[in-house]
């Protein structure tokens, strides 16, 4: 029986360290805060409010640190930084995981500083420890204007940020994401205005800040929450110069499916393989970017990506760039016919892995100012740092490995390949079309093989086969030396992969002796698995892979995330 969520998430050594962390220093904040506030002979006043003002004070305090941390896992240039060299010390490849783990937390202090804060106005009122009403409080100082816009601002970014929203309407998600920066200002001017006090009424004077801050006792926690503001402010400046530098489109290549490849030359764009980057189409939006996966190797003049038209930024994209739903339709159509006839039968004028190159000097509008923000580091980037490496990719989730791919065929002909000494390639497609997005690449790559047995593809099809389809295999697969789908020497696989017998099955193979070659198969040996792809998919080959695990080989997983 599999391991349950809370187990995956709580129990396990990397999460519960990480766990104890982080929940405990909330905790803590709180507490300290509850205390300070308690024990302050100064404010012995508003003390008798009790629990209330205790409550309020604790979360709050615990707001500020959350207000620092939410910013660092955003510092994406720092990391791609230090993450080669830190990365066994914390998740840096799930900093979007750790962002929203400090906004759940953030969520959750919040309503309980703004429930305690509700009661500290009806017990204000209700002691006349101060003059002013709860309403004025409220909405005439300060504390409580910056409070109410900051629970506004909150609404809004949660709500967008639903996965089901996110994906279908990503403009929303990223429009209203920038109210962050009203939110943070809001965050450290909170509580400015002598808002903590040990007198009813603050002593004012006629320079700034118009008061004596001898009598605030504010904790004054923006002077330290404030540096994450400033180096985060100061990166996206840099990302902003670094994006303005001259990038030209120099093609657009259209795949079967609705998969479209765009190159672009950007001399000073240095990457490694595996990484991803920010795509801006000023013409589509002017301020919008959006993430994509790197398909290029480092070795290749230019730097491509590959993009399928599913939403409405990247279909507006396809309009603008001539490959429109009538030029993919044609294309998959024609596609599709080829799959389904036998090669003597079908001649189209478009065949199942070929695409359609752009001219763009056939069109009176020219191509699209393009700008691209990166590169930006992923987990794939280590394969070369184990003696196995796993790359499972899903539909469009191949896209990472298309570089990984096109790099480990440099580095064969150079004989730098590291610590790795075998690859296993999956990739797992709805429908035949898709298999044109770079099937060219999977030839060239199998073709040039010196040694059978280092690169081993797996290619499963899960999608109903129709009849036609079903024919063209059974005639054309007897005997040939290529299949008739993919045209790759590697036979195609029909329905879902098995992952766990997969996995034993290499587990068992290492074990005998029978995987790696000489000295290798005698070692402590680590198979990595690197996967791009559907979440519940992932869990499933996570659960698969660590549930292989054994004295001389050890499994990991990393998952892609943007």
């Amino acid at each position: 029986m599999g391991e349950s969520w809370f187990q995956r998430e709580f129990l396990t050594p990397r999460r519960l360290v990480f766990n104890i962390l982080f929940y405990g220093s909330h905790f803590g904040l709180f507490a300290y805060g509850w205390s300070s506030q308690a024990t302050n002979q100064k404010l012995a006043g508003l003390n008798t409010l009790k629990w209330s003002v205790w409550s309020s004070r604790g979360a709050g305090i615990v707001l500020a640190y959350d207000g620092g941390l939410i910013l660092l896992p955003m510092l994406r240039n720092i990391i791609r930084v230090i993450r080669p060299k830190l990365a066994w010390a914390f998740p840096a490849d799930e900093n979007i995981w750790f962002h929203r783990m400090v906004a759940y937390q953030f969520a959750f202090w919040a309503m309980v500083h703004t429930t305690a804060h509700y009661v500290n106005f009806i017990n204000v009122e209700r002691t006349q420890i101060r003059k002013q009403i709860a309403l004025e409080i409220h909405y005439t100082q300060a504390g409580g204007i910056t409070g109410h816009f900051m629970l506004l601002c909150m609404v809004l970014m949660y709500t967008t940020a639903h996965h089901k929203i996110r994906t279908q309407c990503f403009e929303a998600f990223w429009y209203t994401h920038h109210l962050a920066f009203f939110f943070m200002i809001a965050l450290y001017t909170h509580a400015t205005g002598c808002f903590v006090r040990d007198s009813a009424n603050p002593h004012y004077s006629y320079t700034f800040p118009f008061y004596v801050t001898d009598h605030c006792l504010g904790y004054e926690s923006w002077r330290f929450i404030i540096w994450p503001g400033i180096i985060y402010f100061g990166e996206r400046v840099w990302r902003e110069i670094r994006a303005r530098r001259s990038t030209q489109l120099s093609k657009v290549l259209v795949h079967p499916s609705g998969a479209m490849e765009l190159r672009m030359i950007k001399p000073s764009f240095k990457y490694t393989a595996g990484q991803w980057l920010f795509l801006q189409v000023p013409d589509v939006s002017s301020l919008q970017w959006h993430p994509f996966t790197i398909t290029s190797a480092p070795e290749d003049p230019y730097v491509s990506i590959h993009i399928r038209q599913v939403g409405d930024f990247t279909r507006a994209l396809g309009e603008r760039v001539g490959a429109g739903p009538s030029v993919v339709a044609q294309l998959t159509q024609a596609a599709m016919k080829a799959y389904e006839k036998s090669e003597k039968e079908a001649n189209p004028a478009i065949g199942r892995g070929d695409f359609v190159e752009l001219d763009p000097h056939s069109t009176t509008r020219p191509m699209p100012v393009v700008r691209i923000d990166g590169p930006y580091g992923a987990p794939a980037e280590d394969v070369f740092n184990v003696e196995v490496a796993v790359l499972i990719g899903a539909g469009i989730g191949v896209t990472p490995f298309a570089s990984i791919l096109k790099h480990i065929w440099y580095r064969q002909k150079k004989g730098n390949l590291g610590a790795l000494r075998r690859v296993e390639f999956f990739w797992v497609c709805r429908d035949a079309p898709s298999f044109g997005w770079f099937q060219s690449l999977l030839q060239e790559v199998e073709a040039a093989q010196m040694d059978p047995n280092f690169l081993r593809i797996n290619v499963y099809l899960t999608q109903k086969i129709g009849e036609d389809m079903l024919w063209n295999i059974a005639v054309n697969d007897a005997g040939a030396e290529y299949d008739p789908l993919t045209l790759l020497r590697t036979r195609t696989m029909y329905g879902r992969p098995d992952w766990k017998s997969i996995y034993q099955r290499i587990r068992q193979a290492i074990e005998t002796g029978q995987y790696l070659p000489g000295s290798q198969s005698q070692l402590k040996t680590t198979v990595g698995t690197y996967f791009c792809g559907p979440g519940v998919m992932a869990n499933a080959i996570k659960v698969a892979a660590m549930g292989s695990r054994s004295a001389t080989v050890d499994f990991t997983f990393a998952k892609e995330h943007f």
